[in-house]
């Protein structure tokens, strides 16, 4: 069995529509990341870094007990190579893969929660209006990228639909949010709208939507103030010994 430690957002999505996929059992145990469960000490033990998704397989092929997984890049190559689908085996076709997956984890995962963040939350001065600019242009590259990537392949990594698909994809969801426009980007457009239309896709990314999102509407500002600083205002924790 297969534990996810969830919450839906872009990251938790890319492994939700991965596991659904491959039409595998696993577990999603919510963590809900406004009340802090992500700093608990026994989350610490599966992920040092205090962040979802995580993963536990609870049967690794070694055998000797319970595998921990965290960052998403790290567990969709962790699945895709333990169930032997959406990874070519071939060192080229494998690698084509991988470098998506850091791109995406490197660059189009980062710069988009970057915008979003600064969209969302700036409060209107010169240096956050710089702020906003620089990362709705990179977001708006990355775009571009993947535009160029599609402009003579069906999927993001080649002619095979693969986990460089699955992790890209939520973080574009969003694209109006983020103030782009697909019509600009025409071969994106057509992959975007062939992923969104997989069945598997569909149910991945409404994992969680029905009953782990919050209203900000029914919160006090003193409220929406505590969780931003949660999550936002966050500094080296001391030492665990």
């Amino acid at each position: 069995m297969l534990d996810l430690y969830y919450w839906p957002t872009p990251n938790g999505k890319k492994v939700t529509i991965l596991l659904e996929e491959m039409g595998i059992d696993y577990n999603v145990i919510a963590l809900p990341i406004a009340t802090g469960a992500q700093f608990s000490d026994d989350f610490l033990k599966i992920n040092p870094n205090s962040r979802m998704p995580a993963l536990v397989d609870h049967a690794p092929a070694d055998g000797n007990g319970p595998l921990s997984v965290f960052e998403s890049g790290a567990m969709m190559l962790y699945l895709a190579e333990k169930m032997g689908q959406f990874l070519p085996a071939d060192t080229r076709g494998r690698y084509q893969v991988m470098q998506w997956v850091m791109w995406q984890m490197a660059n189009q995962g980062p710069k988009t929660g970057e915008l979003g963040h600064y969209r969302n939350y700036a409060q209107g001065d010169d240096a956050l209006a710089y702020a906003i600019k620089r990362y709705d242009d990179e977001v708006n590259r990355m775009y571009g990228v993947l535009n160029q990537a599609l402009y003579d392949n069906p999927y993001v990594a080649g002619a095979d639909y693969t986990i460089a698909d699955m992790i890209c994809y939520p973080w574009t969801v969003g694209w109006e949010a983020q103030g782009q426009n697909i019509d600009d980007f025409p071969h994106f457009k057509r992959w975007f709208e062939e992923l969104s239309a997989r069945p598997a896709v569909k149910t991945g990314m409404a994992v969680g939507e029905d009953d782990m999102r919050i209203d900000p509407s029914t919160l006090s500002e003193e409220e929406i103030a505590r969780i931003r600083n949660l999550i936002f205002g966050q500094r080296a924790r001391p030492l665990r010994t």
